[in-house]
């Protein structure tokens, strides 16, 4: 895994500065013949890339603003764990009106996406009900008790319909002008329920209170799980309460 395939995208490339907020990957600005573009390097399989690949041009053909895939010359979409993506300018979301637009983004991912196939490898936060881990998350790693309240606050969720869900719609993966809000940072995404996405500031996606107390919960339970166990799952876990 090398930067060195970044020529897969022609002679005219060149990597400009680091961008903050990567954690799972190495992400750069670039030029791609004099476009600005972002870079970023890491490892998820094949699979895993084709899967976020194909759901961020689907977004974009049905009018959603996602990074998009910048072929390589010969028309592939990643090289050795090497993707190039379109540039986004935006600030973040700051007022409650902000955020209501951003639920009104997420709501319609939402929409674009059911019966869309799992990310490989990944489980929802209903599938971990059964299953003991998928990806980042391993339930056996989490003491027993931890897995019993995250498995209560997740069967919360059962029953309802599936679809990709962001899965970190946090303040610095949005990116926002007067005429749209843009969804950045997709590592986080899979196929879940959707209202995991909409625990937002001062409840924006306006669920009632019994649906905004099961999502996050559910919400909280899943960070937990995701992160075990550095300082932030367990201060999550210490959220979820017992049922």
């Amino acid at each position: 895994m090398e930067w060195e395939a970044l020529e897969q995208w022609g002679e005219d490339v060149a990597r400009i500065e680091p961008l903050a907020g990567g954690v799972a990957n190495d992400v750069w600005s670039v030029l791609v013949d004099g476009r600005l573009a972002v870079c970023r390097l890491g490892t998820r399989s094949d699979a895993d890339l084709a899967w976020e690949t194909a759901l961020l041009r689907h977004l974009d053909r049905e009018g959603l603003t996602v990074p998009v895939p910048i072929p390589t010359t010969d028309g592939r979409l990643f090289v050795d764990g090497l993707v190039v993506m379109t540039y986004l300018e935006g600030g973040p979301p700051e007022t409650q009106a902000d955020w209501r637009r951003v639920a009104g983004t997420l709501r319609e991912l939402h929409r674009l996406t059911r019966g869309w196939p799992q990310r490989p490898g990944w489980r929802s936060s209903t599938d971990l009900l059964h299953a003991e881990a998928g990806t980042r998350i391993d339930l056996g790693a989490m003491p027993r008790e931890g897995v019993a309240r995250c498995r209560a606050a997740w069967a919360r969720l059962a029953g309802r319909q599936a679809c990709v869900v962001h899965g970190d719609p946090n303040p610095r993966n949005v990116r926002m002008t007067a005429n749209r809000v843009a969804l950045i940072d997709w590592d986080e995404a899979r196929v879940d329920v959707p209202d995991l996405d909409l625990v937002l500031p001062g409840n924006a996606a306006d669920l009632d209170d019994g649906a905004y107390d099961i999502a996050a919960q559910a919400s909280a339970a899943w960070e937990a799980a995701v992160c075990w166990k550095d300082e932030y799952s367990v201060k999550r876990l210490a959220e979820v309460r017992a049922l």
